[in-house]
Parts: structure tokens; C-alpha cells; sequence
């Protein structure tokens, strides 16, 4: 190992001998921060990664080793010392692995000077430092094997320049053999091969952050190759050509042979294992979660994940194949035999293909492909089928997949988040496929449900609702082989062993007036109690036996986990627009990005709130933007959340709608909303707009003047409304919040908690703006009056608007839990205020009005609507690439905590959320640019005057007697004077 580290140590003095390691790492130091800031366009990215670093490593390092390598054993021939290095008394294998660490230390080197970059990303955002690693280590991997092809190369030449271009050719041939150029040409299963060979796409694996002993073995067999043949080369060299070393040379090939051979069978043998790899990222976003392990662990019955693929498929989607493959056969792992994986192509099967277009509905996808003379539209599947039982879903390509446009105008096809998009739709199945029956029989302990009623002052009109309740909780209780008991119980008797005032302080119960002027009361109420949970059951409806049906084994899934959770939505009717010569247009608003996002884990419905009810199977009540409202609605709301109900809100004060004759965007007070009902809660939506100087851009129309002549263009500039909330804004020890790098609310009102209405109540402040920001309301004098949301440049050109005075920080979302006051406390049921007494419904005469909640009680208000209409949406998908998605996860996230389901809040925040960087202007990016670029020359500089340094101070070299040249071999070969050495 000494004479190996003397002949690098060797190596490295020549280097820096000379100029030429300074000027091959300056070379490769200025195209990697060129293509950096300006090839990819970084800033312009916005999102805090050093994915652009690395994406031109491969093809920078060709070079940048080429030029290393070539002079390594061309100048030994040219110059002639090669003969002497042979005849030292160091073996050959110590003289490659020399030269071999030499390069590797030195390309090393040249990569650590690029650690300014990561540095930066880090400073301007919430930087993953798994993928770094990854890159670096994959860069190092890369020029390992680079410089073994180069070392190889040059010991079959003497001419430098001969070896850099042969170099140059086969490195180059490595990397474009798995790249998607060559792989388009191909079919699947041939394109799959030829990644596997191709030194870009293991680069690729490892560079995300994810260490796969596959890869290792691949950069450890190709460099060990390419080492092999170079030792062979300098060996046949060395040897005469006769019959006397005849038998010297067959050996060596053949041991040559077979380790090449030996390194070749072990990659082949290694490439099925998919299982042995280390996840670098922060969120091990590339392994299976604890929660999807959970749920594979606790199937009842087989689950069937059968992946339709066709061989010939798009060229952007046909990389993804071999990754989702790896994907489902680790869920197949995981299930410990409960999943059935299949992977086929249906052009091969005509039976599946059948039963796929026939039963599943699964038919081919059109795919327009652009070839070099002609353009062809082929047929393909890219379709995972997930079946349970009688319960299926199935997942197509654009449910799995995004697509991203840089600013060349190069597309991007990247799996969005496939184990999200699996394990929410393997749960989808699993729990729409369990029965009542199945939550019970998986219960630990038995369930109880006790009716707490008053026989004998129930009203006649709902003398028969106690015998339906029992003869519905008998009849479960009879098919649950012991784990449902149900009891009924008198609270006003003395051997009840229960007081009236028992039941309000444990579960806020409280008796019922018989009639709206009478002071008779009576009990009608259930508690079911499941393991360490209990909860109040409120029957709805008509109180007929299918609504109690319904109600007692709602509340038996909700205290499951086994069963899929219900989410009651209400969006604002669908209303078109008018433009200013009256003709109608699609509305401005709508929401379908938002409800097919909540359909992948939740049933998902619409609800008409005009009933006053929420069905009982609701388990939690999603509001946008409410208006137009009456006192029923707000009362279906008031008492779903008294019954202990879940309620998230979306709503600021007001609303953007088009203005009819400008045809601009202007803002409109929100009418008869649940502003009053939410102030009743302690939280006040108030009546104005927060500005933040910290905010993302908008699309704004700029006239410009051009050679005399008005052109209208489309520019980002700053728009105080889209409030940027970062990190440091949130509270991120919430679990709504603590995965959400940052979140953009648009057009949002602040919110005021009341301290003495929350006094005993678990309340947080989710979201605020920075301390540079402030709020805008309308003209007071004018009645309906709503903020100018329009800026004006002219007047203010650095934001649009007037800076306010008084700036400060303003909540803008908030969670409350705890036990809530009805807001109709007191007050007339809205239900029985009706034309028509005989209208009024069981249900209404049952449940009066609910006045208090218990303490399970949760309400999540967030003080904007508009950051999940699909129009935000678009706008800043097309600024901001796919940063909106945080906006609908926030939204998923206080969904998963209302009804505490945080095992998808987990899997889904692994990873997806888009690391953002700090919003910077012009000035600062240069800066930051410019930084870079000083660091680097600086850290050059430094680099060669140490070396200079060092090499001075050295002792020359001295030629040692040939006496001596066993023990100081290595020494003599410094020397590159031929005649000197001859002397």
C-alpha cells in the first residue's frame, strides 16, 4: 500500500508541476457553474435543489478525466520510461492502482471546489441533504470508472492526443447507450437492457439520493474491468512474443477472462434484487413507510396489483416502467405473501387484455410519437389494476405522473408520488371492500351503545324511535359474536347509576324540551364506547330503522381505522360569468383539482346543506368559500360540530370575480357566509386583504413600446395579495404544517382569535404573514365596498400598491379544539321555523338544538378560498411549476388531522412537498451568482499556491545506485529524463 501511495503522491507532484491541474480544474470549475446558473437556469427554477449540478456532471467529467488520463502511460511510451516501470520492483497492478488514485483524487478535488453551490441552495432554502451526498458519491463513482477507461486507453498509445479522443468515443458511448435518445429506438425490455448498461441512468439512481448495492456493483464491475485490461496490456508489454512466455501469456488471459466474466455474471445476478439500497433523503422518500407497511400487514384477504405495460410505449414514460416495477414488487415484499403482483403486457395476453377492457375498463392509451421521418400515433397501456375482494381501482398514466416544461422548452415526465398514489388507492379498496362485520370482529375489546332515554315523556311522535334503536343495536349485537353489546338506560332513574349531570359534564348530553313552550324534557340520546374512546351518537334523517341503521354503524367505522373516511364537501354552485357585451362565459371559480385530490384517499360528496343536516356518515365538513347562505345551512353546521363533529373552512371575506365591463379581476364581499357563525367560535374573519412583501408573482398584462408601436406582454411581478408563507411563518410542530416548506395564499384575510371565548380551548395559529405586511379593506362610507386588488406600477412601481403604515405580522389559518357554545344556543331551532308546522321532521323534534360540543370538537379555519381554485392553480403552475400542490396538500392535511387519520399525512408529505427557495430579485441573484464564481477562483488560487508552495520546498530528486533500487524503487521513477535516467 506504501509503494501505491508513493506512486500517487508521484503522480499528483507532476500535476501540479506544471499549470495543467490548475488550468483542468478551472475549466471544469467554469463550465459547472456556467451550466449551473445559466444552462439550467436555476433561479429560474426556484426550487431549492442541486439537481441542475449534477445534471451535466457525466458529460463534464468525460472530458475533464480525458484530459487527465491521457498523458498517463502515452508520455511513459513517448518519453521511454515505461520500460523502466516495468523493470522496478513494483508490480504492475501497484502502478495502475497508483496512477488510478491519482486521477480519482484529483477529479475529487475539482468536485469539492463545486461545494460552494450546495452551500448557497442551502442558504436561500430548506435543502435535502441526501440527494448531495448521493451526487457527489455518484459523481465519484462515475469518474472511478471514467479514469479506468482512460488509463486503459492510454496504455495502448503513445500519442496523448490519440488516447484523449479514444477516450472521449468510448465514455461517451457509456453514457448516450442508456440515455433516451438511443433507448427511444427501442422497445421496452430492449430499452430496459440498455439503461442497465448506459453509466447515465445508475448515475441518475444514485444522484435522487438512493444508494443501490446494484450500482455500486455496476461502477465497481466496470471500473474493475477497464483495471483488469489495463494491467493486461502493460503485462503483454513487458513480455516477449515467443514460445518461451506462450504459456505465461494464456494464463494471464485467461485469468483476465475469467474475473471480467466473474464481474459480469455477479451484475447479472444482482440486478433482480431490488431490496438492498440505502435511502439518503430527509423523508426516505424512496422507501416504503411505516404507515404502508401497516396496512399490507394487516390484509385480511389477497390483494391483487396486476401492472398492464405494453413493450412499445411513449418514450417519456417508458424510464418509468422498470422504477413502478421496483415500487410494486417491495409492496409484494412487504405483504409478506398478501399481495399478488403481476406485471404484463396485454399485446402478449389477449385473454387480460379482454378482461381488462371488459371488466375494469382499462383500454389503451393514444400516444403521438415524432420520429425522425414521420410522426405515428401508437396504442399503449401504462395501467396499474388494484383489486380487494369485489372492490377495484385502477391508476393510468396521468394519475401517476407530472410533467414539467424548463424554460428551454425541453418536457419533463417524472412519477409524481407513487407510493402516495398506491398505498391511497390500495387503501381506498381495502376499506370499501370491509363490512361492519369485519370492524367488529377486528375489535380488541367489545364495543358498547348505550341508549340513554326517557320512555315515558318521549313525545308521541317519536314514542316508536327507542324500540327502532334497540331492535337495530340487538340485531347487530347478535351477528358480532360478543363484540356489540348494547344496554339502554333511564338517566333521571336513581338505579341508573348515572345523574343527569354526569352525562353533560362527561358528554355535554342534555335533555330535549318536549315542545318549543313547554317545560317537559326528555332523553333520546346514544354514547358509543369503543376501547378508550366515547363518543355521543346523534341519529339523523327520519329516524327511520335504514337512518338509525346507518348512524350506529357510521359511528362503529369512525372509531375504526379500518373503513375509508367520508368527506362532505360544499363548493359554491357552478354560476357562469357575463362579459361586458352579456354573453355568458365558464365560470371564474371551480374547484375539480381540489375534489379528485380528496377522491384518491376519501369518499368525497357534495352536500345541499338547505336541509339543516349533515348525514351522519360524514366524518368531516369541508367548506369553500360559503355564500348566500341561510340560517339552516348555518345551523347544520353549528350542530354537526356540537354532535362532535370535524369542520374545515376556507373562506376570507371575500371573493374574486370579472368585472363586466373592464373584463378585470376585482374583489366582492362574500354575503351571508359563516363570518357571524364562526365569530360566535372566537374566531373573526375580518372584513379586508393582507399585503406582504414577501409574496409570489402574478401574470400581469405590460404594455411596451417597440420601435414606436404598443406590444402587450405577459410579466411576473410581485402581487403583495399572494401571500408567500414560508417556515419560519408556520407552526411547525403541527402536524397540518411541519412537512409544508412553504405555502402561497391568495388573496387572504387576516383572522382574530378571541382570547376569552378560546380561553379553554387547544388553539393554534397554523399560518401567518411576515412582519412587512398589512391589510387593505374597502371604502367604508360605501356600503358592500371591497379592496382594489388592482396595482398600479405607475404610482408604485416596486409593488403595485401603497405600503401601509402599520405593518405587522396577521394570522391567516388557525386550528381550535376543544368544546365548542352553539351559536343557536337559546334561540329557535331554524328547523321548526317553518311555513308548514307539519313539515317539521323526527329528526328536528328528536335532536332540538345541541348546545354543547364535547371536547373532541375540531375546527380548522384558513382565511382564503381562492388558493384552491383551479384558476390560482394554473396561473401558478405555469410561474411556479408545481409549487401549487402545497396549497391542496395543506388543505389534505388539516382533512387527515380533523378525522386523525395521519398515516396518508405521512406518506404523503414524504418528499412531495417542492422545496422552494427565498424570493430574490435581480440584484441579489447576481450577487449570489457572482459569489460563486469569486469562492471558486479564490479556493483555485489558494489551491495552487499551496502546491507551489509545497513543491518548492521539496529536495530534488536524486538517482540512487541500482544497489539501492529494491528498497527505493519508486524514487527512480520520478525521474522522466531519459538520459538522465540512462546516465
Amino acid at each position: 500500500m506504501n509503494q501505491i501511495l508513493a506512486i500517487t503522491r508521484k503522480e499528483l507532484r507532476g500535476y501540479f508541476g506544471s499549470p495543467m491541474a490548475i488550468i483542468f480544474i478551472g475549466a471544469f470549475l467554469a463550465a459547472t457553474l456556467f451550466t449551473f446558473f445559466w444552462v439550467a437556469t436555476f433561479f429560474s427554477r426556484g426550487i431549492a435543489d442541486v439537481r441542475p449540478l449534477f445534471q451535466w456532471t457525466p458529460v463534464l467529467l468525460i472530458f475533464l478525466v480525458a484530459a487527465l488520463t491521457m498523458r498517463q502511460w502515452s508520455e511513459e511510451q513517448r518519453a521511454g520510461t515505461l520500460e523502466i516501470l516495468l523493470t522496478l520492483p513494483v508490480s504492475t497492478v501497484q502502478l495502475v492502482l497508483g496512477k488510478f488514485l491519482a486521477v480519482v483524487a484529483l477529479v475529487a478535488l475539482a468536485l469539492a471546489l463545486t461545494f460552494f453551490l450546495p452551500l448557497t441552495v442551502a442558504f436561500l432554502g430548506n435543502l435535502d441533504w441526501g440527494p448531495v451526498v448521493g451526487g457527489y458519491l455518484a459523481s465519484i463513482l462515475l469518474a472511478a470508472a471514467y479514469a479506468a477507461i482512460g488509463l486503459a486507453v492510454s496504455s495502448r498509445t503513445d500519442n496523448q492526443i490519440v488516447a484523449l479522443i479514444s477516450t472521449v468515443l468510448l465514455c461517451g458511448v457509456l453514457y448516450l447507450v442508456g440515455s433516451a435518445g438511443i433507448t427511444n429506438f427501442v422497445g421496452q425490455n430492449a430499452g430496459e437492457i440498455l439503461r442497465a448498461i448506459g453509466v447515465g441512468s445508475r448515475f441518475e439512481s444514485i444522484q435522487r439520493g438512493v444508494v443501490d448495492l446494484r450500482d455500486l456493483l455496476y461502477y465497481a464491475t466496470l471500473t474493475g474491468i477497464f483495471l483488469v485490461l489495463n494491467v493486461l496490456s502493460l503485462k503483454m508489454k513487458s513480455w516477449s512474443h515467443g514460445e518461451r512466455t506462450r504459456q505465461q501469456r494464456t494464463a494471464l488471459k485467461l485469468t483476465s477472462v475469467l474475473l471480467v466474466a466473474n464481474l459480469v455474471v455477479a451484475n447479472v445476478w444482482a440486478y433482480p434484487l431490488n431490496g438492498l439500497r440505502v435511502d439518503l433523503t430527509e423523508q426516505r422518500e424512496f422507501s416504503l413507510s411505516q404507515a404502508t407497511r401497516d396496512l399490507l400487514n394487516n390484509l385480511q384477504e389477497p390483494l391483487l396489483i396486476r401492472g398492464y405495460f405494453s413493450a412499445k410505449t411513449h418514450p417519456l414514460l417508458a424510464p418509468l416502467v422498470p422504477t413502478v416495477r421496483d415500487m410494486l414488487r417491495e409492496y409484494e415484499i412487504a405483504s409478506r405473501g398478501m399481495v399478488q403482483l403481476e406485471i404484463i403486457d396485454p399485446a402478449e395476453d389477449p385473454d387480460k387484455e379482454a378482461e381488462a377492457n371488459q371488466v375494469y375498463g382499462i383500454s389503451p392509451s393514444p400516444f403521438q410519437i415524432s420520429e425522425r421521418y414521420e410522426t405515428s400515433v401508437i396504442n399503449a397501456y401504462f395501467d396499474i389494476l388494484i383489486r380487494y375482494g369485489d372492490q377495484s381501482q385502477v391508476l393510468n398514466f396521468e394519475d401517476l405522473i407530472e410533467v414539467q416544461q424548463d424554460t428551454a422548452g425541453s418536457v419533463a415526465v417524472t412519477l409524481r408520488n407513487l407510493e402516495y398514489d398506491l398505498t391511497s388507492t390500495i387503501k381506498k379498496t381495502v376499506y370499501g371492500f370491509q363490512s361492519i362485520d369485519a370492524v367488529l370482529a377486528a375489535l380488541a375489546e367489545p364495543a358498547t351503545l348505550t341508549l340513554y332515554v326517557t320512555e315515558s315523556t318521549v313525545p308521541t311522535t317519536l314514542a316508536d324511535v327507542p324500540e327502532t334503536i334497540r331492535r337495530v343495536a340487538e340485531e347487530i349485537a347478535t351477528r358480532s359474536e360478543g363484540k356489540f353489546v348494547f344496554r339502554a338506560v333511564d338517566p333521571t332513574a336513581a338505579a341508573s347509576g348515572v345523574t343527569p349531570q354526569q352525562l353533560y359534564e362527561t358528554y355535554g348530553i342534555q335533555p330535549y324540551s318536549a315542545s318549543l313552550f313547554s317545560s317537559d324534557t326528555y332523553y333520546l340520546s346514544m354514547v358509543l364506547e369503543a376501547g378508550e374512546s366515547a363518543s355521543p351518537v346523534y341519529p339523523s334523517g327520519d329516524l327511520s330503522e335504514a337512518d338509525i341503521r346507518t348512524t350506529i354503524e357510521s359511528a362503529l367505522k369512525r372509531a375504526s381505522s379500518g373503513f375509508l373516511k367520508v368527506v362532505g364537501l360544499w363548493v359554491p354552485p357552478a354560476t357562469p360569468t357575463t362579459d361586458m357585451y352579456g354573453q355568458q362565459q365558464q365560470p371564474l371559480q371551480s374547484w375539480e383539482a381540489l375534489t379528485q385530490a380528496l377522491g384518491q384517499e376519501y369518499e368525497v360528496r357534495t352536500l345541499d346543506l338547505s336541509t339543516g343536516q349533515v348525514p351522519a356518515d360524514v366524518d368531516v365538513l369541508v367548506l369553500i368559500a360559503p355564500e348566500n347562505w341561510s340560517d339552516k345551512e348555518r345551523y347544520a353546521v353549528d350542530q354537526y360540530l356540537m354532535r362532535g363533529g370535524a369542520v374545515v373552512v376556507a373562506s376570507g371575506s371575500y371573493k374574486i370575480a370579472l368585472d363586466s365591463w373592464s373584463g378585470g379581476l376585482v374583489a366582492q364581499p362574500l354575503v351571508s357566509g359563516v363570518a357571524s357563525l364562526l365569530e360566535s367560535y372566537g374566531v373573526q374573519v375580518e372584513s379586508s386583504l393582507v399585503l406582504d412583501t414577501r409574496n409570489e408573482p402574478f401574470p400581469v398584462a405590460v404594455n411596451r413600446t417597440v420601435s414606436g408601436f404598443q406590444v402587450q406582454e405577459i410579466q411576473a411581478v410581485a402581487y403583495p395579495f399572494f401571500v408567500d408563507v414560508r417556515n419560519d411563518a408556520m407552526a411547525q410542530d403541527h402536524p397540518v404544517v411541519s412537512n409544508l416548506p412553504a405555502v402561497t395564499l391568495n388573496w387572504a384575510s387576516p383572522l382574530a382569535l378571541d382570547e376569552a371565548k378560546n380561553a379553554e380551548r387547544e388553539v393554534t395559529v397554523l399560518l401567518q404573514s411576515t412582519e412587512d405586511s398589512w391589510k387593505l379593506s374597502g371604502d367604508a362610507t360605501m356600503l358592500g365596498s371591497a379592496p382594489n386588488i388592482q396595482p398600479d406600477f405607475d404610482t408604485y412601481p416596486e409593488l403595485g400598491f401603497a405600503a401601509g403604515t402599520a405593518q405587522q405580522s396577521y394570522p391567516l389559518a388557525a386550528v381550535v379544539q376543544g368544546t365548542f357554545a352553539s351559536a343557536f344556543s337559546g334561540k329557535p331551532s331554524p328547523l321548526e321555523a317553518t311555513e308548514n308546522p307539519t313539515a317539521t321532521t323526527a329528526a328536528s323534534q328528536t335532536a332540538g338544538t345541541i348546545e354543547v360540543s364535547p371536547e373532541g370538537a375540531r375546527l380548522v379555519v384558513i382565511g382564503s378560498s381562492e388558493f384552491l381554485d383551479d384558476l390560482v392553480f394554473n396561473l401558478s403552475s405555469r410561474l411556479s411549476g408545481d409549487r401549487y400542490l402545497n396549497s391542496i396538500k395543506l388543505l389534505q392535511n388539516a382533512i387527515a388531522w380533523a378525522t386523525e387519520d395521519l398515516d396518508l399525512l405521512t406518506i404523503r408529505t414524504r418528499g412531495t412537498s417542492v422545496r422552494v427557495l427565498a424570493p430574490l430579485d435581480d440584484r441579489a441573484r447576481s450577487m449570489a451568482e457572482a459569489a460563486n464564481y469569486v469562492l471558486a477562483f479564490l479556493a483555485l488560487l489558494m489551491l495552487g499556491v499551496v502546491w507551489s508552495v509545497r513543491l518548492r520546498n521539496e529536495k530534488p530528486v536524486e538517482l540512487l545506485p541500482a544497489h539501492e533500487l529494491k528498497f527505493k524503487g519508486v524514487a527512480l521513477a520520478s525521474a522522466t529524463d531519459k538520459e538522465e535516467v540512462e546516465a
